[in-house]
This record gives structure tokens, sequence and C-alpha cells, in this order.
């Protein structure tokens, strides 16, 4: 049941995402006036498809009118995103028979290098837009909740206590930028290639140089910097070991079985050790000192809840979540973009981390959850309108760096050029899927 609402999760993110982002080159197409054969939501390669309103015989025997329609809409069986085929330009199909015939004035090659540059922007813009909505429709019903990054301590793991931070340790600084947001610490520290971090440890200011050597494994480490949460009491659970005993709220575990402990982290992992196990706790209440015998029951849990850390929300009404929404946009692309400069960085072993749809369908929550949906889709909009731009000739990134150096120098690139950097960017994207595979399929195994 859980593979089958990921699954469904996943397959309506993409096909949501691939048809805004073929819509932006269909409506700039027809707003000039460039006639579109075909679009498809998925590859209908060899001719196969689930669904055409030409080929579809039932479909055509419903809607007759649709044989005449100037545009082939279908769903294709291949699942790897989808493409709008646009009359008189050199793309994915690579249908050369056609750049063979005389021009016509509804073709893409006729049109004016601007005209051509906003087709092409088209589905990368788009994908900005639709994230803008959906991040403005977060705002305004759920509004956005982090945990500031000020007052906030940190549990390290062994990569963070390596590269010197300690446990309590609170983050004051990455070089000259003052990080917000606890939960993008790890992804400001990679992004940013950090060369200093100033941390405040107990009542000293403290300066740690970072190795840029180990950036690669900061990418790849997985909760580098936990939130340090100190071992205090909130409640006893009702039907857990501990229910009737002398716990109160408000108590806070210093040590145990003469094991001093600081945080809840240092107790888990004592109680962990313990199973079944009645333990002495030293509880500090209100400034005095009690020992107490705790019953940790099989899995290595004392039945408590702690008190919850400080959450800052900022809440949004009407038109107030659409420029909330702009921002958090324009900070999440300009995160990507910074991806894209480790990606280009192979020292930098971000490659490592590049993941295709089976880490697309990790991402996604095991039960349905609109806010993660809506969230994510946001995210991955982001996603692949950034990784559209990439100066590849397959994709929108390339057809926009060749309509640029055509503004510019006045020459058009040749249809041979261009058929060869489209042969070229298709391959250089298929070993960019293929690693994208194997590394899911290493993490898997791993």
């Amino acid at each position: 049941m859980v593979f089958l609402i990921k699954l469904l999760q996943v397959v309506l993110a993409l096909s949501i995402l691939i048809v805004v982002h073929e819509f932006g080159h269909f409506t700039f197409a027809k707003l000039f006036r460039i006639r579109v054969e075909k679009f498809f939501l998925f590859f209908d390669a060899g001719g196969t498809f689930l669904f055409s309103t030409k080929r579809s015989k039932w479909f055509t025997r419903i809607c007759p009118k649709a044989l005449k329609w100037e545009t082939e809409y279908g769903i294709g069986w291949l699942p790897l995103g989808g493409y709008c085929k646009i009359a008189g330009m050199i793309d994915e199909s690579m249908d050369l028979e056609q750049m063979k015939r005389a021009p016509q004035a509804w073709e893409f090659r006729t049109h004016g290098p601007w005209q051509r540059l906003m087709v092409m922007a088209g589905g990368v813009l788009y994908n900005f837009i639709f994230a803008i909505l959906a991040f403005s429709l977060i705002m305004a019903i759920w509004g956005q909740s982090y945990i500031p990054n000020e007052g906030s301590k940190i549990y390290p793991n062994a990569l963070a206590e390596e590269m010197g931070f300690r446990a309590g340790d609170e983050i004051l600084s990455f070089d000259d930028y003052v990080p917000e947001n606890f939960g993008m610490l790890q992804a400001d520290l990679a992004r940013r290639k950090v060369r200093q971090a100033h941390i405040l440890r107990g009542t000293d200011t403290v300066t740690l140089y970072i190795d840029g050597a180990m950036l690669g494994q900061v990418l790849n480490s997985q909760y580098m910097f936990d939130l340090a949460i100190p071992f205090c009491i909130d409640s006893v659970a009702a039907d857990g070991v501990n229910a009737g005993c002398d716990l109160r709220r408000g108590d806070r575990i210093t040590a145990i079985s003469g094991q001093k402990v600081e945080f809840l982290q240092d107790g888990r992992k004592l109680f962990a050790e313990a199973p079944g196990q009645t333990l002495e706790v030293l509880v500090d209440r209100d400034g005095d000192s009690l020992l107490l015998p705790v019953k940790v029951d099989s899995a290595g849990r004392i039945g408590v809840f702690m008190q919850t850390p400080t959450i800052r929300t900022m809440k949004y009404k009407g038109l107030q979540a659409i420029p909330a929404g702009l921002k958090f946009t324009g900070s999440t692309i300009a995160g990507y973009l910074r991806d894209l400069r480790l990606l280009a960085t192979p020292s930098s072993g971000a490659y490592k981390s590049v993941g295709s749809f089976i880490a697309i369908g990790q991402a996604f929550p095991s039960v349905w959850d609109w806010y993660q949906f809506t969230f994510l889709l946001g995210l991955f909009s982001i996603m692949l309108g950034v990784m559209n731009l990439l100066p590849i000739p397959a994709l929108d990134g390339g057809h926009i760096v060749f309509t640029l150096f055509e503004i510019i120098t006045g020459r058009k690139p040749s249809d041979r050029f261009m058929a060869g950097a489209q042969m070229i960017g298709m391959i250089l994207l298929l070993g960019l899927m293929l690693l994208a595979f194997g590394n899911d399929i290493g993490r898997l195994i791993h």
C-alpha cells in the first residue's frame, strides 16, 4: 500500500510538472503563430502511445473534429519526460526531413531570434511561475515554519565532529553569512563552499577552518547537524513503562547510571544499551538533584515525551502570501544554482548526490499529505526549471545559448551543426540518467 501511495504521488507530480513545462513552450509558440505538431505527456517511443487525439480510434469516433486539429495531444508509454514538437525546429525527435523542405511562415526557424528565445525559455519560466504559485499557496494556508538557527545548538554526526564541531555548539555564521534556518545548515555549508565557521562554544567564540576537500562528504552525509535537545521532560506516557513513576514535567535528566548526559541524544545511546533494565537517573528539579529509578523497555525507550524545540511560524494573510512565496522561490532557485556549480566540480563529489525517479519517490511521504505534496511539487518544479537551464544542446539551456549567440553575433548556427549538437546533448543526458540511476541503486544496496 505504501508503495502504491508513493507511486501515485510520483506519477501525479511528474505529470503535472511535465505538462506545465511543455505548456510554457506551447503558449509562446502559439503566441507567435508557430505551429505545434505534437504535445505529449511522456514519450511515444517507436510510435507507441497510451492515448492520442489523432491516432486513438475510440477518441476520433467520439470527437471526429480532433483529426483536423493543428496539434496532436497524447500520452506516451515511456515516463521519462514529455515533449512539445514545434514545426521547423531540431529537437529530441530528430526529424531532419522537415528541415530539407522549404521554410514556411508558420515554422520556428523562420521567426526572429527574440521570438525563438521566448519559445525556448517558456518552459523554464512556467516552472518558476508554478513554483511561486505552489509556495504562495503554502504560505497562505499553512504559513512558513522552521527552527531558527539563533539560539539553537547542534548535535554533530561523526563527519561534523571530524571537522571540529562539538555537541552544544551554536553556529553563529559561515564566513560572512548568518544562517537563519537551522534545518538548512548542512546545505549552506556545502553550497556556499564555507571556509570558516564561527561558533559559540559555551561562553567562547571559536573559529573552525573548513577543509574544502571534505565538501563531497558533506553532500553525502546524513543529518550532519541534528538539533541538540536538552533532556528535559514534558510528560510521561500513560501507557509507558514508567507510568506512575516520580518523573515530572520540567525535570531535566543530567546523568544515567553515573554517566553525565547533557542532551536527549546522549541519553538515547545509554538507554539503547540497556533494554529491559532499570537504571538510576540523576534529575535536576528546580535546582534540587534527585536520584530516581527509571525502567527501560525492550526497545531501549523510557516512555517519556521531551519538551519541543522553538519553532518559528510566519503566517500570511491574503495577498501577503505572494511576495513570501516569491522570496522563498528565489532563495530556492539560488540554492539549486549553487548545487549546479558544485556538480560541475568533480572534486566536490556532488555527482554522487544526483538521483533519479527512485530518489524522487523516496522524497514523498508514505501517507498522503497535501502540504508535503504541494511543497515537493514546488521544489521539483524549480529543479526541473534549473536543470533545463544547463547549456546542454538537448535541453532548453542549450537552445537558449545558441539563440543568444545568434543575437550577439548576428550569425545563426547551421541546421547541420544544430543536429550534431542535439545528438551530443542527448548522449550527455543519457549519461546523466545512467549516473542518477546508478547512484540510486548504490544507495539502496548500501
